[in-house]
């Protein structure tokens, strides 16, 4: 790719509420791509390759928390640091392969997708990817809607954070909690069942097994990189790159950065959204077939950057997440 899109800016929504999302949605613009390319199609499939990254990040991430629970409880400040540094950005890439196992992108079998869905969640500790897999597949089919979108925050959040740095920094830190609460809000998505009930089995039993036989600070270790993965760090950035736009007319954005590569690609959001039946490896392919339907669309190229923009300038806030006023679907 030659070219990356100018990064987004934010205007300052003076009468405090969601902006309202007034573009084409993902499909009519995936309808318009295939019509332009049509050997795009010739892209979707799957991706069996990801079980074995999966095998490696969740083997080196046991293998490092082993590490630090042989060290022993007063190295839990190194854990930390390890966590932040480097942890956090394997767990990060986990929840990509859930992710991608909650598309069913990776085997033919519902079945052996959702044994790579659990594999992947294990050193997460706290179990969450099938109450992911319920509210995300929401997500795609309710996009920008309140009732079924849990990426869009709570009203009363928005209002709480506002413009202030602190509570934005803050905001980031509790993200996964503020994530928690807002499956209250939607309606018709089911999040507990009896995979619920296995991924929490698997989780929990690893977790005691592994304080158990390496020392609890092996368990300390992934739960921090679990919680820096999605909060205040870089890659945290993510969850106001996507949807976060301050722009009525496109409710996606992107992220063309040089974290994809241990993030899996999921800076392609556009790409996703209109083609979730695409795989993680091939969707930079999409936008080098049909640039002229990417290269325009609002992008970021440093989460690091948009991170600390975010925070800091208070024109910015959760107010910038875009909502559809009418169902429409993504």
């Amino acid at each position: 790719m030659n070219s990356v899109p100018q990064a987004v800016e934010f205007d300052v929504d003076d009468e405090e509420t969601f902006v309202p999302a007034l573009g084409e949605t993902h499909s009519t613009r995936a309808k318009q791509i295939l019509k332009a390319h049509p050997e795009i199609r010739g892209l979707i499939g799957r991706n069996p390759w990801t079980a074995a990254i999966t095998a490696a990040y969740v083997g080196v991430q046991i293998a490092v928390a082993v590490a630090f629970g042989w060290a022993g409880a007063s190295y839990w400040w190194l854990a930390l640091i390890v966590a932040y540094g480097f942890g956090a950005f394997l767990n990060h890439g986990l929840y990509v392969v859930v992710h991608d196992a909650t598309h069913n992108l990776i085997f033919r079998s519902r079945l052996a997708n959702r044994l790579v869905l659990l594999a992947a969640d294990v050193p997460q500790v706290l179990p969450g990817a099938m109450g992911f897999r319920a509210c995300h597949l929401a997500h795609h089919s309710h996009l920008g809607e309140m009732d079924g979108d849990t990426d869009i925050p709570h009203e009363w959040e928005a209002r709480l954070i506002g413009h202030s740095t602190w509570r934005k920094a803050l905001w980031f830190l509790f993200f996964p909690v503020f994530q928690v609460l807002r499956v209250t809000r939607v309606r018709g998505v089911a999040t507990f069942d009896r995979w619920t009930l296995a991924n929490w089995a698997v989780n929990f039993g690893f977790a005691a097994l592994l304080g158990w036989l390496a020392g609890w600070t092996a368990v300390l270790y992934l739960f921090a990189s679990f919680w820096f993965a999605i909060s205040l760090h870089p890659l945290g950035a993510r969850w106001v790159q996507e949807h976060f736009t301050g722009d009525e007319e496109h409710d996606t954005a992107n992220y063309y950065g040089p974290l994809n590569g241990v993030a899996l690609n999921i800076g392609y959001h556009n790409e996703h959204h209109d083609f979730p039946s695409i795989p993680w490896n091939r969707l930079p392919e999409v936008t080098r077939i049909a640039p002229e339907f990417y290269l325009n669309l609002p992008s970021h190229s440093s989460w690091t950057r948009l991170l600390v923009t975010f925070i800091t300038d208070p024109a910015q806030s959760l107010w910038t997440r875009t909502v559809r006023p009418e169902p429409g679907g993504a």
